[in-house]
């Protein structure tokens, strides 16, 4: 992958995640997704539909988010993140269980995803080897990048195709 040069690609904190995603990656892009969500509307929602948070996220995404200063923003990128990895799969809201995919981490680790049921399976069969996940907020955007990244050519046998999402 070739890194574009220039101010596009430096400009700001997004850029920077950006190229420490490319520089890391070793296999071929197998989907991205991008997702925002406006915290003060999300919290809304929350608070009208109290066991929404049960649906919507796993006890330790909702232990994480109640370790932080604010725990709106936290679940915020976490929605973001999961609908993120949706897009990155390919399917949308309802494609697979929403406990299926799980953000991991964050606050003084970095995030990562770990994946269950249908949406494991989806990126077993894409092939899918890792996955790169920003995310940020500020009081009214909550923003996630996911990246799926496929095997390496060398490991899967493949001839330098790859699939894009």
């Amino acid at each position: 992958m070739t890194r574009p040069s220039g101010a596009a690609w430096s400009a700001g904190a997004g850029g920077a995640a950006l190229g420490r995603m490319a520089d890391a990656l070793r296999g071929p892009v197998v989907g991205i997704g991008v997702d925002a969500v406006d915290p003060e509307r999300f919290g809304q929602v929350l608070a009208r539909r109290p066991r929404l948070a049960e649906r919507l996220f796993t006890p330790a995404e909702r232990d994480c988010a109640r370790r932080g200063a604010d725990p709106v923003a936290r679940l915020s990128t976490r929605f973001a993140a999961k609908e993120a990895a949706w897009k990155a799969l390919g399917v949308g809201l309802g494609g697979v269980a929403l406990h299926d995919v799980e953000v991991v981490g964050g606050g003084d680790r970095a995030p990562s995803l770990s994946l269950h049921g249908r949406a494991a399976a989806l990126a077993t069969s894409a092939g899918v080897g890792r996955w790169h996940v920003s995310l940020t907020h500020t009081d009214r955007v909550a923003m996630a990048v996911v990246l799926a990244e496929g095997s390496t050519p060398a490991a899967s046998g493949a001839t330098g195709s790859s699939r894009s999402g």
